[in-house]
């Protein structure tokens, strides 16, 4: 009321650009910083809704990039405290790349990040490893000129390291890469070996796996024959330790199948005995070319695995579950007879015509009836004949439950390399490719 009045007494009546601005602080300005005041607010209420996320990526790239640079400068410093580690060749095991591993053979220059597999995975480092040894072949590895194994200490375990040599052409990468992938597809299983890890960014490329103190079933069992004079030893074979073994390696040849992958390789070769005696199906490489490479004709040429193979894989015709079903009924007479080679009065070549004639194993003086119908029943000429993956395994889990688990089976003669070379159609290659 007293500005009003105030204002008409400044400013003449008829003078109206006078009374507005005498009233702007009123009508023009604090209007005006209200709504700076209101848009302020809502500026604010917007940074606050949107910030903190921006906010706690960085954060955690700082963290990140903190917890990294933590990590290697513990490595650097840890170095003076790494001892006794043999190296092979250009094997730099102190590298600083980190190795994220997962659940379930191998290290060179390793300078490669580990990608994590399908399992649950945890983070390790390359310095994890300790120890690190060449890995000394036995007669069941094949000899590589890309590939080389090495024992190693990782987390109070022992692992083996397969490592791609640097000198491996890009084809050579991409099989020993795509093998790797091919094997951790076909996920955990409790009688395939456990796949650790593999580097696969960097030179050289690498896989871990689990190391099987037995190693290969094959010389498991020449050692098993020797005379341990009654002392009870891990390498003493029964009849029932026969079932049980066999019952694990058939269930990870049921869970291959229900992966829709083939094995192709069955044999003492290819299973890894652990030091618990149990049991594990490896030998994946005739498996893996199988599927990329559609099962090329000349596969069991160049394998040698002719004495091993069912008649329709000798006469390059299809190959099916049951194709295994055969190869597994000559493992079994592998483990009865302690590592003797199937029809070793025959040559290779001389195979498919001898079982075209009706012809088959001969009973080991070391099997049992039962053992040998179970052989007999997987080594059926005609594929539909055979047993089911599923028979099979019943059969092997009734065969436990009543097999002799006392008598300790004994093969007196001494094994021959060279006899043994010649009788199981290798030559003088060693053809077994194992890992």
């Amino acid at each position: 009321m007293s500005s009003n009045s105030t204002a008409d007494n400044l400013c003449a009546p008829d003078d109206t650009l006078c009374i507005i601005r005498e009233h702007q602080p009123a009508v023009i300005i604090v209007p005006t910083l209200l709504l700076a005041a209101t848009l302020v607010t809502l500026l604010a209420l917007l940074l606050m809704r949107y910030c903190p996320e921006r906010k706690r990526t960085r954060i955690t790239a700082l963290q990140s990039y903190s917890s990294s640079s933590h990590r290697h400068t513990q490595r650097h410093s840890h170095r003076h405290h790494l001892q006794g580690i043999d190296a092979p060749p250009g094997l730099n095991p102190l590298e600083h790349e980190e190795l994220p591993m997962s659940v379930q053979q191998v290290q060179q220059n390793v300078r490669p990040t580990l990608t994590a597999l399908p399992q649950t995975s945890t983070e390790r480092h390359h310095d994890a490893f300790s120890q690190i040894t060449a890995l000394p072949l036995s007669f069941s590895i094949k000899p590589s000129d890309t590939v080389r194994l090495h024992r190693a200490r990782m987390d109070n375990r022992d692992v083996i390291l397969r490592v791609l040599k640097e000198s491996a052409n890009s084809s050579e990468k991409q099989d020993f890469l795509g093998f790797a992938s091919f094997v951790s597809g076909l996920g955990p299983h409790p009688f395939l070996p456990v796949l650790l890890g593999k580097v696969s960014v960097q030179s050289p490329l690498l896989m871990v796996m689990e190391e099987l103190h037995h190693r290969d079933l094959l010389g498991f069992l020449w050692r098993c024959r020797q005379d341990h004079s009654g002392v009870e030893s891990p390498c003493d074979m029964t009849e029932k330790r026969i079932f049980t073994m066999a019952g694990q390696v058939a269930s990870a040849l049921e869970y291959l199948h229900s992966q829709s992958c083939i094995h192709g390789n069955i044999g003492a070769r290819s299973v890894l005995v652990g030091g618990d005696l149990t049991a594990k199906l490896w030998g994946l490489g005739p498996a893996y070319r199988r599927r990329t490479q559609a099962g090329s004709p000349g596969e069991v040429e160049d394998m040698e695995l002719r004495k091993w193979q069912a008649p329709e894989v000798l006469a390059r015709r299809a190959v099916s579950p049951s194709s295994d079903v055969w190869s597994f009924g000559i493992l079994l007479y592998e483990m009865v007879t302690l590592g003797d080679p199937p029809f070793d009065q025959l040559m290779a070549t001389e195979l498919l015509q001898h079982l075209q004639r009706g012809r088959h194993l001969k009973r080991p003086s070391t099997c049992s009836n039962s053992l040998y119908s179970l052989i007999r029943s997987c080594c059926h000429w005609s594929p539909q004949q055979r047993l089911s993956m599923s028979e099979l395994i019943q059969r092997l889990q009734a065969g436990e439950k009543s097999a002799n688990g006392r008598t300790v089976i004994r093969v007196p003669e001494p094994l021959d390399i060279e006899s043994y070379l010649r009788e199981a159609g290798y030559g003088e290659a060693y053809n077994y490719a194992v890992l």
